[in-house]
């Protein structure tokens, strides 16, 4: 029987306790309805448990894996009715996947472990090992740990740290107590996010931004095209004052193998400076 995991929200965080996962048999049949743990259940889950994917993954803007690897997987959009279509013996999803999800899944017997957004790189680390255990490949798990600690290591500089900020579709910026601002930290670079008075995610408005612009602006440029705010001729002006680098927003919101990429990318844009 699978000990699912238990979230409360405190501090405007989401904060794990991460109890204990023991598996009695590997599970046959996973759905996961959530686009990050979909990254993490790849990496450790023989791919013949896997029933299926989040749809979000199969989508170019929101996935976190390639999307040929995504296409191997059957998708659903996480309602009750796909999720039990797939006769899943376990079923990983996050933890606003909503009570009636929860209901019926507890009613016909099938564990549900919830899984939430890491906010540290260590709640990530955790995070791999329960769905790796969860899915019976502890050893899994532990390699890409290992993977993902070598990231870390590599990211790691002696250099003072440089003012940055990410700051992405519609303004939003990821704060202190997020993990964009401890893969910041990792990297040798400041969230400069405090000096705004942001909170944990907030949105800071393109008028401060010019007002006090950082010394290197991370940003979603591939979607200057379609959202006013990064597309605004202001932005483009600021290439004088400031470095302007990319940050694709799927590097944004996941942990697991998501954090090697997006370390291995923050590190090669402080090589750039």
């Amino acid at each position: 029987m699978i000990a699912p995991v238990i979230w409360w929200r405190r501090a405007g965080g989401l904060i794990a306790l991460l109890s204990a996962v023991s598996v009695a048999g590997a599970p046959a049949r996973i759905v996961s309805t959530n686009p990050c743990i979909d990254a993490i259940l790849i990496e450790v889950a023989d791919p013949r448990q896997i029933a299926a994917i989040s749809h979000y993954s199969q989508r170019a803007r929101s996935t976190s894996i390639p999307l040929a690897v995504a296409a191997r997987f059957p998708a659903t959009s996480g309602t009750a009715e796909e999720v039990i279509a797939r006769s899943p013996d376990l079923v990983i999803a996050d933890p606003f996947a909503g009570a009636a999800m929860a209901a019926v899944l507890r009613r016909l017997g099938v564990p549900m472990l919830s899984i939430g957004p890491p906010d540290t790189i260590a709640q990530s680390r955790a995070q791999v090992r329960i769905i790796a255990r969860a899915a019976g490949r502890p050893q899994r798990g532990e390699v890409l740990v290992a993977r993902i600690d070598a990231a870390v290591a590599a990211a790691a500089t002696t250099g003072p740290p440089i003012p940055a900020l990410i700051w992405v579709g519609g303004g939003m910026v990821p704060g202190p107590r997020t993990l964009p601002d401890a893969l910041l930290r990792a990297s040798g670079f400041r969230n400069q996010s405090a000096d705004y008075g942001l909170r944990q995610w907030d949105v800071l408005p393109l008028e401060l931004l010019v007002a006090n612009p950082p010394r290197v602006l991370l940003t979603n440029l591939e979607a200057a095209g379609t959202d006013r705010m990064l597309g605004h001729p202001v932005l483009r002006s600021l290439v004088h004052r400031i470095a302007l680098r990319p940050y694709p927003e799927r590097l944004l919101n996941c942990g697991g193998p998501s954090i090697i990429a997006a370390l291995n990318h923050l590190a090669a844009v402080r090589r750039t400076l």
